[in-house]
């Protein structure tokens, strides 16, 4: 059954709706290109926005990607989701940046020109770095247009992140968003300083973050998950319309993540994977020396899922190579991830139709 806010959308008429001064109309699609600065070759990086505004007024859903320039994985989920047949009959608007960061993207990676980091300069300003431009723009012409948001995210180089996804513990309309979209877990965690989540969560505007896969690399079960993911986010905003429940298994909830660390420098050999469970004093991995009999174990220091690897083997003391995650019960969490697994794979080929 509707609710009085349901209804209101059914009978109320859509307006067009203006982005980077191109004006569309309901039931049209359109790509806005909008200019955010230059680099001092007078090269002009812009971002290419698409904009799908429904016959229906509803959320104005915001899906953004590559905001390191290295992170593709969100770039192809984005083109797989624009494909979707079910567009069609949109109620709202969507929104989809495939590619933030241009320089990096172009560049291969992770930063902008003045090595700064993008996702650490929000909210910006009209007057700073480059990087700090962007955002301002970024936050003013885009962002603020918005009523959702899901950032998409990949591991960094040589490090892949098992699909994931972070809300604030506070906003309980991302924490609804952060368990429709049925990620093998979900991280209840504050935001960064600079980042387009701690903006988007000091303007009361819903926002989650997906983290799935490896920087400058494509990961087909990560990609699936993030397209599932996005579409039962809409789904449960009432973008489309009603139909058949989609089948839930249910996140895994984790308040609390640490790295573990290599206390050695040297040459690492690895023995679990994402996804994989651990107790304490589990042996992850051994450290060696190339010029020695030099060897020593990198042990578990608490049970938990491993949700993030490093996959280089070459390590330096300190280095972060396995990323762990407390759940309440492990035999649950094997469990939850097959189920992810196995639905995602079977709901895909009916839900995309489109390769």
């Amino acid at each position: 059954m509707l609710t009085t806010e349901g209804k209101s959308m059914l009978t109320e008429k859509q307006q067009p709706f203006s982005l980077g001064g191109t004006e569309i109309q309901p039931g049209q699609r359109a790509v806005v290109d909008i200019p955010f600065g230059k680099l001092y070759t007078h090269t002009e990086l812009n971002i290419g926005a698409h904009v799908v505004h429904g016959k229906r007024p509803g959320p104005v859903l915001l899906i953004t990607s590559a905001l390191h320039g290295d992170e593709i994985n969100g770039v192809e989920i984005c083109r797989r989701l624009l494909k979707m047949p079910k567009l069609s009959q949109l109620r709202g608007t969507l929104i989809v940046v495939p590619i933030v960061n241009t320089y990096g993207f172009v560049q291969q990676s992770r930063y902008l020109p003045d090595r700064r980091d993008l996702n650490r300069s929000f909210p910006g300003s009209e007057k700073g770095s480059l990087g700090s431009r962007m955002a301002y723009q970024f936050t003013e012409r885009i962002l603020k247009q918005c009523t959702h948001v899901i950032d998409l995210h990949t591991g960094a180089i040589h490090r892949s992140n098992l699909p994931q996804v972070r809300a604030s513990a506070k906003d309980k309309v991302a924490l609804q968003m952060a368990e429709v979209f049925n990620a093998p877990i979900i991280i209840k965690a504050a935001s960064r300083e600079g980042t387009m989540r701690g903006t988007a969560n000091a303007l009361g505007i819903p926002i989650i973050l997906y983290e799935a896969g490896e920087a400058l690399r494509f990961d087909e079960q990560s990609i699936k998950i993030g397209v599932h993911g996005i579409l039962n986010v809409m789904q449960d905003l009432r973008m489309f319309s009603p139909s058949k429940k989609a089948v839930k298994t249910g996140s895994l909830f984790s308040k609390k993540s640490s790295w573990i660390r290599a206390e050695h420098d040297g040459i690492a050999r690895y023995y679990v994977g994402l996804g994989q469970t651990v107790q304490q004093g589990d042996v992850l991995a051994h450290i060696y020396s190339p010029y020695s009999d030099f060897e020593v174990a990198v042990e578990a220091s608490f049970n938990g899922i491993v949700i993030g690897r490093n996959n280089l083997p070459l390590v330096n003391e300190g280095e972060a190579l396995f990323h762990i995650a407390e759940v309440s019960s492990l035999d649950e969490a094997e469990k939850t991830l097959d189920a992810i697994t196995d639905e995602v794979d079977a709901a895909m080929p009916s839900i995309l139709g489109v390769v």
